[in-house]
């Protein structure tokens, strides 16, 4: 049992014990006062030789009779102070009862030992039950989906940068600051002081004592603000000798911060089968499975690679590749699928998926030009859940290098590129082809449509799927996922709105908004440039 039950269970015995031992006290004087009182060495009335009238007789008995009133109007005092006694302690008791209930679901390490009022408890938590915390919310399209952003211990990653934030940065703003180590904080109480519905089991220390988790423990965190309900906060810490990761929800309703749930995610077993659909583009495929081979073959070790490749012309390349992968590393959890068709992208994740015959399995949705990190696989187990959650985490899209490193002679190698600067790149908000579902959901939703031709449209109406379903959708930009810049070419088989997308795709790709402006503006600097170096010469010679 958790120790705050111990603790009032403890308190309840004691208290009733010593309420029994005070009230036999009371009866036990309350007998000694009503026996009569002999003395040996006294003359009892009436004895011979003794004349006692009457009226001494009737004196007596209204004596003793004063003295039982007096004596008993004392006891009935003190019984009735007894009973106000006892009734303070039941309502204390009552009172702590309550303040471990509401310690269930909101922290009390705030300060403030004041009794929660119970409307205003019956008021957050109908916050928490209108917001979407535990169940998802059917909404109309894409833009309704309210998108979290995550942090570490330093830094905060977030989507709606402007013109004058930065896609990663560090909370300078204290208010933000003391909020995330407040949240944090809170997280570790929830952790290392369990509460009986907590999904989590006790655990030690290798040397037996009770197991404690800090601030570096945490892992990432996400968070998003309704504003009209409150904020949700998912954190996730990690003891770097362990396996398992503790999840805690928290919620923050306009007032203290709720707990929502805490439980132990065991993600060792879990297998993550990429699906890559591809044509053509073997260099590209190159690069991809280096990376491929750094992370999932000697970090991670819990993969299972499926590439779905559309016609004939680079598919021996693709094998060769593959088999190269095999002799180097020992690796054989691939499949190789050859579709001799016009590519389409959903149509190969559609393959793909339905392809595996092991059950149920965790699938990463993947292009050939994103490079990812092992803790981006650990991010992709951790938010998604068979029937209750699946997860579309927002790419980090890099710009064409040789537009962001112009004045070095040649770009940096890949690994030296993957940086969050407003000017290297921009969180992809747009796209929704990165994703990580489960199989039993994806073909419960009825997978892409195969109505979609060429370019784009198949992953936004997997996306609308799910918006308008009732499963929870995390969207939150995460910093180990990278979109590499490659040259787009949108074909003219493309539909108008296709197209569209398409070249507001490339454009986007191209380069951040200041390095656009020198490249618009080129002409007019160079001539600046030319009239301010004759400006400086003819002052020379003059």
């Amino acid at each position: 049992m958790p120790r705050r039950g111990l603790i009032l269970q403890t308190r309840t015995h004691w208290l009733l014990l010593g309420l029994a031992l005070l009230c036999s006290l009371v009866l036990f004087l309350y007998l000694l006062e009503c026996a009569p009182q002999t003395d040996g060495n006294a003359p009892l009335p009436g004895v011979i030789g003794e004349n006692y009238g009457k009226e001494y007789y009737q004196a007596l008995l209204q004596e003793q009779e004063e003295h039982y009133q007096t004596r008993a109007t004392s006891l009935k005092r003190q019984i009735a102070q007894l009973k106000q006694e006892l009734q303070e302690m039941s309502e204390k008791m009552r009172s702590l009862q309550e303040r471990k209930n509401v310690g269930a679901n909101g922290i009390g390490y705030q300060g403030n030992k004041e009794q929660t009022p119970s409307d205003l408890l019956d008021f957050l938590h109908s916050q928490i039950d209108k917001a979407e915390v535990s169940i998802g919310v059917k909404l109309p399209s894409e833009y309704g989906v309210i998108p979290f952003e995550s942090f570490t211990l330093m830094k905060v990653f977030q989507l709606e940068m402007g013109l004058t934030r930065h896609p990663e940065e560090k909370p300078v703003r204290k208010d933000k600051r003391d909020e995330l180590v407040e949240v944090i904080e809170a997280g570790l109480e929830v952790i290392n002081n369990p509460d009986e519905d907590d999904e989590q089991e006790d655990e030690d220390s290798p040397l037996g004592e009770k197991m404690i988790f800090n601030e570096n423990d945490f892992i990432e965190g996400y968070y998003r603000t309704e504003r009209d309900k409150g904020t949700q906060y998912e954190l996730f810490f990690k003891k770097a000798d362990l396996m398992e990761y503790r999840h805690v929800t928290l919620f923050r309703p306009f007032g203290p911060l709720m707990k929502v749930k805490s439980e132990m995610i065991d993600i060792t077993r879990s297998i993550i089968n990429i699906i890559v659909p591809l044509a053509e583009r073997t260099e590209a495929f190159a690069q991809f499975m280096q990376n491929f081979r750094d992370v999932c073959i000697h970090q991670d070790k819990r993969i299972h690679l499926t590439v779905v490749y559309f016609g004939k012309e680079g598919l021996s390349k693709v094998k060769s590749i593959l088999e190269s992968v095999t002799s180097e590393s020992n690796f054989h959890n691939y499949t190789l699928i050859s579709l001799n068709e016009e590519f389409n992208r959903g149509q190969g994740l559609n393959v793909g998926a339905r392809a595996w015959d092991k059950g149920e399995v965790l699938m990463f949705f993947c292009d050939v030009d994103i490079y990812f990190s092992a803790e981006f696989l650990n991010s992709c187990r951790l938010n998604a859940e068979p029937g209750k959650k699946v997860f579309y985490p927002v790419v980090f899209s890099l710009y064409n290098p040789a537009i962001v490193y112009a004045n070095q002679d040649v770009p940096p190698p890949v690994e030296q590129q993957l940086v969050h600067k407003k000017d290297s790149g921009f969180w992809r908000d747009f796209g929704f082809g990165m994703t990580c579902q489960y199989r039993s959901d994806f073909l419960t939703i009825g997978g892409f449509d195969m109505e979609v031709k060429g370019w784009g449209g198949e992953d936004v109406h997997l996306y609308r799927k799910y918006l308008h379903g009732d499963l929870i959708v995390i969207r939150t930009p995460v910093p180990g996922l990278f979109h590499l810049w490659h040259e787009k070419r949108c074909a003219d088989e493309l539909t108008p709105e296709q197209y569209r997308m398409c070249i507001q795709s490339k454009a986007m790709n191209e380069a951040s908004h200041s390095h656009l402006g020198m490249l618009v503006f080129r002409e007019e600097i160079e001539t600046h440039l030319h009239k301010q170096a004759y400006r400086t010469n003819s002052e020379a010679v003059g």
